[in-house]
């Protein structure tokens, strides 16, 4: 597990709610998606010690983050977790060979008495699909209250034509035989409305409709459908409401809702493609120090800077600009852009469900807020520092026997790394192998910045080493007049293992500190140091992996920078190429027969 991820502290923030995480490589890519009817106690088992099974060991070393979606059911969770799991195949998930997809209820079409039953596969059928279900068992239960309530038949159309009397299903209270005409037309139309309602979540309207009616049978003192009225009511209070991660509704949209006070707003983003909640993200907007309507106007119009707004948007307050900002997405997209605040029905859920993972994301930063904060004043305890910092940045170095050397810079802030401010550089024109040069040549760059204004400064600058690195960036740092910035140098111990590590600080004759394997403040230096090392390693294995991958294609004459960049492309890789015939050459964008023949000559020598 990547030294940047600190299981642990994540688990302690999380929530005893259903909801889904998703397990995040180095590189942004989703390894697992599960669910969990408590996302602490389902979580913090995969880094239990006794959780030894090869497969969440091979997992765990490799996750560098976490997300979660926090939701009102453990059904809703396993609905989201389809979706994700269709939407982005996550290397560890298992996926069906099938395929198979969730039941649904489908109310037929094309008939004077429509009929209500369970189906699944594709919804091509004329007709009304509701769901998905998570199982059988869910849509048999619903079907169940349903005809219960509405007395819908769910019998074939060919049973039906050919029925002379009542089925059993009529006598045990299941179905009004319309078959037999024991219900009128205009009566099981009323009752298919009201089913849909159901379904569709106005279980309000429904309930105050038949009210009226029910006081309306009572005035005409119809005491028996009054009572029958009345049962309906009492029932229909009784259903599930209907899941919201997953409807019937193809419509593509972004949902938002804020949570919080000016300075400290969490914004949630929820997707929806095609009726179908992609799970949700969180942003912490910086220097949002207005009303939360401003907030999150201001965020929506820059969320949209990079990417193309869906047609349609939902937000849960009365936002003064709400339309200029549809007709600015507009302008900018090409295409029709609302912006709408739900107020009932789907999109109300939808709104509700992305506003209560706001909240519960502003609770788990403010819970790991305090843990960092624990941990700055424990490294100003040791240090002897009357308060704490509050900005920290750290440095380290990595090569291949002085090939391809790169240079990291990571920050950490008062919530802990600040990745937005993460810096790399690649370090050119020192001696293979010289950590000192490419130090010096690193801190050189990056304070030239900072002594522009262009950067802030930090309180603390923590060095990997120990009394001869920390001079060495003394000496940088002074030139530049950084004289009075504290420096920390970190070695390790005797024998190099974890809470052995001493700290160095620069400008001091006084023995090094030795805080121990208990030490807060020290768990804060190891995590920005492995941070820092973690940083300049995946850089120098990208910068060594482009490096071999065009060092064989930069000798093929006629072959340029932006030929070879679309021929990676369009082979996948170097290893394409190689694999590649001629013919397979000569069909890519760019080459030509005669250049085709140049590269393969030079791929293969000798053929």
């Amino acid at each position: 597990m990547p030294d940047s991820f600190d299981a642990k502290e994540f688990v302690a923030s999380l929530p005893r709610r259903p909801g889904v995480y998703r397990m995040l490589g180095a590189d942004g890519t989703i390894l697992y998606v599960g669910k969990a009817k408590s996302l602490r106690d389902r979580v913090g088992s995969y880094f239990l010690p006794s959780n030894v099974i090869p497969k969440v060991q091979a997992l765990v070393a490799q996750i560098a983050s976490m997300e979660v979606t926090v939701t009102r059911s453990e059904t809703e969770a396993l609905l989201l977790e389809h979706n994700l799991i269709k939407a982005h195949r996550p290397r560890y998930n298992v996926v069906l060979r099938d395929d198979k997809s969730f039941p649904y209820l489908w109310l037929s079409s094309g008939h004077e008495y429509p009929r209500l039953s369970t189906y699944r596969g594709s919804r091509n059928l004329p007709g009304r699909f509701f769901g998905p279900y998570p199982n059988a068992g869910a849509v048999n239960e619903t079907l169940q209250y349903l005809q219960k309530v509405f007395r819908l038949r769910n019998c074939r159309d060919t049973y039906f034509a050919h029925r002379s009397r009542p089925c059993l299903q009529h006598q045990i209270g299941r179905c009004s035989a319309p078959c037999v005409a024991s219900i009128t037309r205009e009566d099981y139309a009323r009752d298919v409305e009201s089913a849909v309602q159901v379904l569709e979540g106005r279980n309000d309207e429904v309930q105050h409709r038949l009210a009226a009616a029910m006081e309306h049978a009572s005035e005409r003192l119809e005491f028996e459908r009054a009572a029958a009225l009345r049962d309906q009511i009492a029932a229909i209070k009784e259903l599930q409401s209907q899941q919201v991660v997953a409807a019937d509704d193809e419509r593509d949209a972004d949902v938002f809702a804020i949570a919080g006070d000016p300075g400290a707003y969490a914004v949630s983003v929820m997707p929806v493609r095609g009726g179908r909640s992609l799970g949700t993200t969180h942003y912490f907007p910086k220097a949002a120090f207005g009303d939360a309507e401003e907030t999150l106007s201001s965020f929506i119009m820059q969320y949209y800077a990079l990417q193309s707004p869906p047609p349609e948007l939902y937000v849960g307050l009365a936002l003064p600009d709400g339309e200029a900002i549809g007709e600015a997405l507009t302008n900018l997209s090409g295409h029709s852009v609302r912006l709408r605040r739900a107020q009932r029905g789907l999109t109300a859920r939808w709104v509700e469900l992305a506003r209560e993972n706001a909240t519960q994301a502003l609770r788990m930063r403010i819970a790991r807020r305090e843990g960092y904060d624990a941990l700055y004043t424990a490294l100003a305890r040791e240090l002897g520092w009357l308060r704490p910092p509050a900005r920290m940045e750290c440095f380290d170095i990595s090569h291949t026997q002085g090939e391809g050397t790169v240079a990291s810079c990571v920050v950490f802030g008062p919530d802990g790394p600040l990745k937005k401010e993460y810096r790399r550089f690649n370090i050119e024109g020192i001696a293979p192998g010289d950590d000192y040069g490419a130090l010096r040549q690193a801190l050189d760059r990056r304070y030239q910045r900072i002594k522009a204004g262009e950067i802030p400064a930090p309180d603390l600058l923590v060095i990997d080493g120990g009394p001869a690195q920390v001079a060495g960036v003394v000496a940088v740092l002074d030139a530049l007049g950084f004289e009075s910035l504290p420096i920390l140098g970190v070695s390790k111990g005797p024998d190099r293992k974890p809470g052995q590590e001493r700290l160095h600080p620069a400008r001091s004759d006084a023995p090094p500190l030795v805080p121990g394997p208990t030490s807060e403040g020290l768990k804060l230096v190891q995590r920005i140091r492995d941070e820092a090392h973690r940083f300049a390693i995946t850089g120098h294995r990208r910068k060594r992996a482009r490096r071999f991958n065009e060092s064989v294609l930069e000798t093929v004459p006629g072959l340029g920078p932006a030929k070879r960049r679309e021929l990676l492309r369009h082979f996948g890789g170097l290893q394409g190429i190689m694999r590649a015939a001629r013919v397979d050459l000569e069909s890519a964008p760019g080459i030509g027969p005669a250049l085709a023949q140049t590269l393969y000559d030079v791929l293969h020598p000798g053929e």
